[in-house]
């Protein structure tokens, strides 16, 4: 089963929509993991390795998610973990979705997209 890690990063304090995207994978036969609400990035890291994840999905919408995708890139390198899907939804606009990309967040997701959408990416993508 493939086992996917959804956090919330930042200071943003709305998680319902990562909580609706958490119910959705798991009614789509993944096993998610749920972090909570205001993880920076060395926290997310951990939880990753800790929980030994397929896939790593961080939602954002405070607008600082260049900065805040940026440094969880780094850690999540650092920490080995460059070949695990990277996943990054919420509030991100046109106009940076393709840098999201250039920093390793291969499935960008951003409001609006739809469930079977990220279910279809994260299988098509995960062994």
């Amino acid at each position: 089963m493939t086992r996917v890690l959804i956090a919330k990063l930042g200071l943003d304090g709305h998680d319902v929509g990562a909580k609706v995207v958490c119910r959705a994978l798991m009614e789509r036969g993944f096993e998610v993991i749920y972090t909570g609400l205001r993880k920076n990035p060395a926290q997310i890291t951990a939880a990753a390795l800790q929980e030994d994840v397929d896939a790593i999905g961080v939602s954002i919408l405070s607008g600082a998610h260049l900065p805040l995708l940026g440094e969880l890139a780094d850690n999540l390198r650092s920490a080995g973990l460059e070949n695990k899907l990277w996943l990054a939804g919420g509030v991100l606009p046109k106009q940076d979705r393709d840098a999201v990309r250039r920093l390793g967040f291969r499935g960008v997701f951003p409001t609006g997209s739809s469930f079977e959408e990220i279910a279809a990416f994260i299988r098509e993508n995960t062994p």
